[in-house]
């Protein structure tokens, strides 16, 4: 996970929000469950792009 840019982070987590929203009605521990996913990406994301610059 190391060799992959910060914008692949911020792509899983966009998309792990939108399923979130798609199964909110349906399943609520898969919707709380990729809403925590798409956080842990996010977060991802931002400290990979705050340690290279």
């Amino acid at each position: 996970m190391k060799n992959y840019n910060p914008i692949y982070f911020y792509f899983v987590s966009i998309i792990a929000f939108v399923l979130a929203n798609v199964f909110r009605d349906k399943s609520i521990p898969l919707y709380y469950a990729l809403l925590i996913i798409g956080f842990v990406f996010f977060v991802l994301g931002v400290i990979r792009r705050v340690r290279n610059k």
